[in-house]
């Protein structure tokens, strides 16, 4: 499948808006994002716009969302990143210990899983990663009831880190962090 990878750029809130919408409608949605279907229809487009001005280039260089467009411009998948730093307010999870991103808002819609779309989203937001200075790892938290997504973190070099955090709304289940250290850095920090 010939594939663009690409960050958003601020003037297309609309279509940012539509895939957010579809991802929310996915059947693992509960477990894969915070917010539902309902909550973002109710949204206004001044949200949507201001969001997406924040992803894209244009933006503080904080945020980065990056789509995968088929050849006939439709989008097919999406991965946000959001740049931490220890003295950052933090948004979910643990807060940052060291200079960090947070791969957020992953998804693929269904006709293109297995395409390798994933894959290059992937390479994409982890390769803008270490361009941001600072960054010494990329984080993501995963349901612990949403294997399909653990497996393919694990399969592309993504590790449990040993911090959890439980969901909000105190259902009981909890989000494992998963982490990906530079290709110089091991776990043991040598």
């Amino acid at each position: 499948m010939s594939l663009t990878i690409r960050t958003v750029p601020a003037d297309e809130w609309e279509k940012a808006r539509e895939l957010r919408l579809a991802a929310l409608l996915d059947p693992v949605a509960h477990l894969a994002f915070l917010e539902t279907h309902e909550d973002a229809v109710a949204r206004p487009d001044d949200f949507w716009q201001g969001r997406t001005f924040a992803a894209s280039e244009s933006g503080e260089g904080r945020v980065r969302q990056f789509v995968a467009e088929a050849p006939d411009g439709r989008w097919l998948g999406t991965v946000t990143v959001l740049v931490e730093r220890p003295s950052d307010e933090v948004r979910f999870g643990e807060p940052a210990k060291v200079d960090q991103t947070h791969l957020v808002g992953v998804y693929v819609r269904p006709e293109a899983r297995g395409g390798g779309v994933v894959d290059a989203l992937f390479r994409a937001a982890v390769e803008w990663s270490w361009t941001v200075a600072g960054i010494r790892r990329v984080r993501l938290y995963v349901h612990e009831e949403n294997a399909r997504a653990a497996a393919f973190y694990r399969r592309f070099g993504f590790a449990p880190s040993g911090e959890r955090v439980p969901v909000p709304g105190g259902t009981g289940a909890y989000e494992i962090e998963y982490e990906l250290l530079p290709p110089a850095v091991s776990r043991h920090g040598a």
